[in-house]
């Protein structure tokens, strides 16, 4: 997503002077910074140990594939999370209903940012066992990746249909409501009862702070949406 945003118009004859394309500018820039506040709703997978581990500038793979600048390209996380996904992929052929192994793959897509295959894993796990929390958040969290803003949002609904209170759904809930949706009311709703169920939330201090920025941003139009500002 970029990191200067402006909220599409709510009518097309309406025109932005510069200060609210400058207001708006701002919004979308915190709300960006937001998103990067995610938190895992189940395990993280093996995939974050390679990463961190694997020395900056370091090629992943033959041939030329080398990191720029110290990142490792799409294409070489792909690489990476094939690779890590390998051997579970493998046990996987002898138990293909396996809901451990199903999610051990899902975490190792999702923590190599990609998304769809994330999702396929996520689902075949919740086929199984539609009440795993932990799982159904990640895959809510995967589709808001993806864009898919709707059915996350209702995919963490599910998920606090069966644990009403689970924090981390709760939490990326709230990010979602007030960056996809710019429903602030909504996002501080579920921030604050995220805050009252689990009072030493290991994250009180993040949920505070977005608490605090989503308030300056509560006259915002529920609904409106955003899109890049023009280079």
């Amino acid at each position: 997503m970029s990191e200067t945003m402006a909220l599409n118009q709510t009518k097309s004859s309406e025109q932005w002077n510069s200060v609210q394309a400058y207001t708006l500018a701002v919004i979308c820039l915190l709300v960006g910074i937001a998103a990067g506040w995610f938190i895992r709703g189940s395990k993280n997978s093996p995939f974050d140990q390679v990463a961190a581990t694997t020395p900056m500038g370091m090629a992943i793979g033959t041939g030329s594939q080398q990191m720029s600048n110290g990142e490792p390209t799409p294409d070489q996380m792909r690489l990476m999370a094939d690779r890590q996904a390998k051997p579970l992929l493998e046990q996987l052929k002898a138990n293909s209903e396996n809901p451990e192994l199903l999610a051990n793959i899902g975490n190792v897509y999702y923590d190599a940012q990609q998304f769809p295959t994330a999702i396929e894993y996520y689902q075949r796990v919740l086929k199984i066992q539609p009440t795993n929390t932990g799982v159904r958040t990640d895959l809510a969290t995967a589709m808001w990746y993806t864009g898919n803003i709707d059915n996350a949002i209702e995919e963490f609904n599910k998920s606090l249909s069966y644990e009403p209170t689970k924090p981390n759904t709760l939490f990326n809930l709230g990010i979602v409501k007030w960056q996809g949706k710019m429903d602030v009311q909504g996002a501080l709703a579920a921030w604050q009862k995220l805050l009252d169920a689990n009072p030493n939330y290991e994250a009180k201090d993040k949920v505070l702070e977005l608490m605090a920025q989503a308030k300056k941003h509560a006259g915002v139009k529920p609904g409106t949406k955003a899109k890049a500002l023009p280079e």
